[in-house]
């Protein structure tokens, strides 16, 4: 572990005590939820959860209060789509389908990156794995506990999810054992591969159902358990989520479509470049949509890509989120929602949505979070300046209640920086 890493894990707060009580006042607090824009507002933690927000709202005498006036506090920023904390590599490419791993198992919890993006507002980000597999591996719902042992980043109250691919990602990954070649090479083969799984799954939990209701009481052996094909029954039998990496409008159809022929939903569209091709039909099956604010023309695929994309879905009724798919970028979200209001002109609260409460739906994680509303997690950010200015920054950072990034707090415990003895 660096030295670097080692002086920012002593920055690590601990979590708050079960019954603190304290308020967050004077700040113009965006809830994201009923209650709207509230100027000059008070937030009251109790613990770990929001126990009132609004205007006026009387706290009792001896709370420590954050003084948060002339500032902005907003719920804490989700990633829908996130890499960070992958000790890993973050593909398992050694086969198209590879339902059985898990992201969980490979967490970094000492990946600084955590604690830059907190210093970015970010209290949750969705892990997942890579996109060389037409059916990968499960992600990893992580709060951002910094300092803490990886399971305890684990945000148990999320179902849990699985990664699917289309497109060029699962087709060109065929050649992961030197000089041999991984069907499928098209995207044809793709579908195909999809399809086989399903069927595979059915036939895998029919088997089981036949032993539970007959073969068990007659002494029959039971059968033999597939830990690829029980994931792959429990997205069947709607228990896992789907997060879909796409790009092409003829292929998100065809995910549509497959999944319509074996009765489960596509819970997320990742990336989704093309989605404002058919932002109606996405609508109509009940997926969200996760995508880049301008990211366009880094490979074929994303050559129709345009900024209204984000915009164009939420109009059609589609849940939108922004999300990073970078560390880097991951910190400044904030700015990414923001320019859904220059592409397309959404409403502040679309925006602001699309990097709180959306992801938090796409995440199955809304009652909990993605809004400043009582009894949701005290997940929150404070902005010097409201969260789409330009001169914007991230005072402070909390989840459930615990202080996780404080810039000031940052700041003095930075070493000195050395006199080099020049003077020009």
């Amino acid at each position: 572990m660096t030295a670097a890493v080692l002086a920012v894990l002593a920055l690590a707060a601990a979590p708050a005590p079960p019954e603190k009580t304290f308020a967050i006042m004077g700040g113009t607090v965006l809830t994201v939820g009923p209650q709207g824009t509230i100027p000059n507002g008070t937030v009251l933690i109790r613990g770990s959860r929001i126990l009132a927000v609004g205007a006026g709202i009387p706290v009792p005498p001896g709370t420590p209060v954050i003084n948060a006036t002339g500032q902005y506090v907003m719920p804490g920023i989700i990633d829908a789509h996130s890499h960070t904390a992958i000790e890993a590599d973050v593909n398992e490419c050694t086969d198209v389908v590879t339902a059985e791993v898990r992201v969980a198992d490979v967490l970094d919890q000492r990946d600084v990156n955590l604690y830059r993006e907190l210093a970015g507002g970010v209290t949750m980000i969705n892990v997942l794995h890579g996109s060389c597999n037409a059916i990968g591996g499960q992600n990893a719902v992580v709060k951002m506990r910094w300092g803490r042992p990886p399971e305890d980043l684990l945000y148990k109250e999320a179902p849990r999810g699985i990664k699917f691919a289309l497109g060029e990602n699962p087709k060109r990954s065929n050649f992961s054992v030197p000089g041999e070649r991984r069907y499928p090479a098209t995207r044809m083969g793709v579908e195909v591969v999809l399809r086989d799984a399903f069927r595979q799954a059915r036939a895998y939990k029919r088997e089981w159902e036949d032993y539970e209701k007959t073969g068990r009481a007659s002494g029959a052996v039971a059968p033999r358990r597939n830990l690829r094909l029980e994931t792959v029954r429990d997205i069947l039998d709607g228990k896992i989520l789907v997060n879909a990496h796409c790009y092409r409008a003829d292929e998100i159809l065809m995910l549509i479509r497959l999944a319509d022929e074996f009765g489960f939903k596509i819970r997320v569209f990742q990336h989704v470049l093309e989605g404002y091709k058919v932002a109606s039909e996405i609508a109509r099956h009940g997926a969200g949509a996760s995508t880049f604010s301008d990211w366009w023309a880094y490979k074929i695929e994303a050559y129709d890509a345009i900024p209204y994309n984000a915009a164009i879905l939420a109009a059609h009724g589609v849940k939108v989120s922004l999300n990073s798919d970078s560390d880097e970028l991951a910190r400044r979200l904030y700015w990414e929602a923001a320019k859904a209001m220059k592409y397309g002109g959404v409403t502040e609260e679309e925006a602001l949505k699309m990097i709180t409460l959306n992801p938090a739906w796409q995440l199955g994680v809304d009652a909990h979070v993605g809004s400043i509303e009582p009894g949701k997690d005290a997940d929150l950010a404070i902005f010097s300046a409201h969260p789409f200015s330009p001169d914007a920054r991230v005072e402070l950072t909390m989840v459930e209640g615990a202080v996780m990034f404080d810039r000031a707090r940052d700041i003095a415990a930075r070493p000195p920086v050395p006199a080099t003895g020049d003077a020009r």
